[in-house]
């Protein structure tokens, strides 16, 4: 079950196969998968190499980062995931000294982003994966406000096409037979791919073994139902950043009973944010046929202007040149009645 022997674990438990197979998604209802993946994060083990964070950049083709991957003095603040950032890893202080942790979406077994998306966006995979689909977004961002780990972010700075980002559990890569990128990175095995059912059994059997190092509690194991990325930990969840509120029950069951109160509101909601949506692509329309405008008139403006001021300058110079003309004309005037002065008349010639 460490991660050398996942490729074998892929074969024997026939997981490839259903790699590419969605579960049933995207409204309140999702069906559980046996052969689900989870991963298992040990803070115990963690050193805040940040490789796992340089792995995602690379196989995700992420922009590089302000700062190196091995400085690791921004560990010294506290991030969280972006449009551009799909994890991170925090430094808290525990009791023995410096304890990290990784923070990246925690693909639920039943997503609140996958049950807050009117438009499917968001599907939950039978590997374990919770999928994102930009052609079908609206980006209405309710994913945002639904996910209790504040994970999904989204792309304000694209003009054009802005996507909702978060971590893939690298979805292609799994389909390719290959580990996600973090895990396949990690110098001291901190990370643990595997059936989910086998990695809970590997926390509880690490907690048993050793008492004295973890908390006995598998973090994500029944938090909102229960997630395919958990967590055990020699520190209190709670002073590792993590929320210990959540309690058990998935997000599609904390909203199913108002949402069947309301039918008519669930039925009408798509067609007014779809609505919203088109009012504001219209709205933006009409911004940047305005804008266009606006630029061809100041274009035209500026070229009324250019052309007036080149006409004023030529009729400067037109002037200024006919002045030049007839001082010139007047000098070699003058000249020539001055040397008409001096010529001696003819009586003083023949005297």
């Amino acid at each position: 079950m460490l991660r050398r022997t996942f490729l074998g674990l892929l074969g024997t438990a026939g997981a490839t196969a259903a790699i590419s197979t969605p579960a049933v998604a995207g409204g309140k209802e999702f069906a559980p998968h046996p052969d689900t993946l989870g991963v298992l994060f040990d803070a115990t083990r963690c050193i805040g190499c940040r490789k796992c964070e340089a792995a995602c950049n690379e196989v995700n083709n992420l922009p590089a980062p302000d700062k190196k991957f091995d400085d690791l003095t921004v560990l010294d603040q506290k991030r969280r995931t972006d449009d551009k950032t799909l994890t991170v890893v925090n430094k808290y202080q525990g009791k023995g000294g410096p304890v990290f942790r990784k923070s990246q979406c925690n693909h639920c077994l039943e997503p609140a982003c996958a049950s807050a998306c009117f438009v499917k966006a968001f599907k939950k995979l039978s590997n374990g994966a919770v999928e994102y689909d930009a052609s079908v977004c609206v980006g209405c961002r309710y994913c945002m406000v639904a996910c209790p780990f504040e994970i999904p972010a989204y792309e304000y700075d694209e003009p054009l096409t802005p996507r909702v980002m978060k971590c893939t559990m690298c979805a292609p890569r799994l389909a390719e037979g290959k580990l996600p990128g973090c895990v396949e990175q990690c110098p001291k095995e901190a990370l643990t791919i595997g059936l989910r059912k086998d990695i809970i059994k590997i926390a509880r059997e690490r907690i048993r073994k050793y008492p004295e190092r973890y908390v006995d509690h598998i973090y994500g194991e029944n938090e909102m139902g229960g997630t395919s990325w958990m967590y055990i930990s020699g520190e209190p969840f709670s002073e590792i950043g993590m929320r210990e509120d959540l309690g058990t029950t998935s997000a599609p069951e904390l909203t199913s009973g108002a949402l069947a109160a309301v039918p008519i509101v669930v039925g009408l909601w798509p067609v007014l944010l779809g609505g919203i949506y088109a009012v504001s692509k219209r709205k933006d329309k009409i911004a940047n046929d305005e804008r266009v405008a606006a630029v061809k008139d100041a274009l035209a403006k500026a070229g009324a202007e250019a052309e007036k001021k080149l006409s004023e300058e030529l009729g400067k110079a037109e002037v200024a040149n006919k002045r030049r003309i007839e001082v010139e004309v007047k000098k070699a005037v003058e000249e020539a009645l001055s040397a008409k002065d001096e010529e001696p008349a003819s009586g003083e010639e023949e005297a």
